[in-house]
């Protein structure tokens, strides 16, 4: 019976083998200190965010009673279900009655303080309810943003005492902002929204969807079912990965000397910014698209080809339908790029001050990320908290188009 001999560890293997132990300990430290630094950054980022957000989703606002009773207004139910509503209130007096009883209730100074659109808020108001009119009823207007950087603490030592004064009393408050999501882009930081830029956004999306999805799609089907493989669709290749790396500007440049020559009533509409942000994202939809494909196994082609399907129907029926969840997952990601930029959108106006929100596609706008940019540019605090409050619809638009991403990949993912 043979006897085992353990190996000899000499001194230079247990140098060695303590060496290698203590590189993979460093590594090890490394890897995770490398992780650790990356989630604290982007909580740091997000907690910023977020606080100064908070702000941006409020604004200071008025208390201010109107006894309609005693105003002379009349609301038509037929005439506040259509478009002049507005029209008929203000023929009415109704921004007069508004200055009337905000200088009763808040005097002469603090009246003066209240936004100088603040009445359309009210006539909004008894649109959607014409029994306003027969009752008394208490608005919280928009503040003016002095009596509202005072209300900070911040402006004149007047307008912080003004502040202190009417909050003392109760008639100044910092209330949820729900306009916020409803109104364009404005020069007063209390009558600003996110909603013409979101609008804006949502359709310069419809219009990069509707033009990279499809072609990009085709194309990857093409170069890797249909394609011969010769020089020529090398170039090709080789020039959509090269596409893809292209500083977005470029993009913008090309669009400003294509699109705008051939379209140049269109500038700064969603239809230009679309097509010029699909130029960005196809390749990218080609390179996701030829990858999905190229993971179909080839024994679902061979299959279909023996049962008798033609190659086109073996593209369309079998192999497109087992690559979509890939072709979806990088489509989303791509417009979710899209969606955050603004280099390209630059170059073709779309940095405009747009202060209602855009009929149309071909409609003058401005998109989320530009509204951020121009807002973060201006100096009033109500501004900056804005600008935090935008970022973080932003960030939950993207979040919720990759969680898109994910469900449309898991749904639609086949094992094999």
């Amino acid at each position: 019976m043979s006897e085992q001999i353990a190996p000899t560890r000499t001194p230079v293997f247990e140098a060695r083998l303590k060496k290698r132990y203590a590189a993979e300990k460093r590594f090890r430290t490394m890897g995770l200190a490398a992780i650790v630094f990356s989630i604290t950054v982007l909580l740091y980022l997000l907690g910023t965010m977020t606080l100064n957000g908070i702000g941006g989703f409020q604004r200071a606002e008025v208390a201010v009673p109107i006894d309609f009773t005693q105003a002379g207004i009349s609301a038509d139910p037929a005439v506040m279900d259509s478009s002049g509503a507005m029209q008929s209130l203000e023929g009415q007096g109704l921004p007069q009655v508004v200055q009337y009883f905000a200088d009763e209730a808040l005097g002469e100074e603090g009246a003066a303080q209240i936004g100088g659109q603040a009445w359309r808020d009210v006539a909004g108001a008894i649109a959607a309810d014409p029994g306003i009119v027969e009752r008394q009823e208490t608005f919280w207007l928009p503040a003016s943003a002095n009596l509202a950087s005072g209300y900070e603490g911040e402006g004149s030592q007047e307008m912080q005492a003004l502040a202190a004064s009417l909050a003392a009393e109760g008639k100044l408050e910092k209330n949820f902002d729900v306009g916020f999501f409803s109104r364009a882009d404005a020069t007063n930081p209390q009558q600003v929204g996110i909603w013409g830029a979101l609008k804006g956004s949502i359709l310069t999306m419809i219009v990069t969807l509707a033009l990279a999805f499809p072609i990009g799609v085709l194309a990857a089907l093409y170069l890797e079912e249909y394609a011969p493989k010769n020089k020529w669709t090398d170039v090709i290749e080789l020039s959509i990965n090269n596409l893809a790396a292209v500083p977005s500007i470029i993009f913008g440049l090309l669009g400003l000397a294509v699109f705008l020559t051939v379209f140049p009533n269109f500038r700064s509409a969603p239809l230009i910014g679309g097509m010029t942000l699909a130029l960005m994202t196809m390749p990218v939809i080609v390179i996701a698209g030829r990858n999905a494909i190229k993971a179909v196994p080839p024994s679902i082609r061979d299959g279909a080809l023996a049962v008798g399907a033609s190659p086109v129907q073996v593209v369309f029926h079998h192999v497109l339908p087992l690559a979509l969840p890939g072709i979806l997952t990088g489509t989303i990601i791509g417009m979710a790029r899209a969606l955050g930029e603004t280099a390209p959108l630059l170059m073709i106006g779309m940095r405009a001050f747009v202060a209602s929100p855009p009929d149309d596609f071909t409609s003058p706008a401005t998109v989320l990320p530009m509204q951020i940019f121009l807002w973060s540019d201006e100096i009033d605090r109500g501004f900056v908290e804005r600008t935090s409050a935008a970022i973080i619809v932003l960030l939950l638009f993207l979040l919720v188009m990759n969680g898109l991403a994910i469900y449309l990949r898991n749904k639609f993912e086949k094992k094999w």
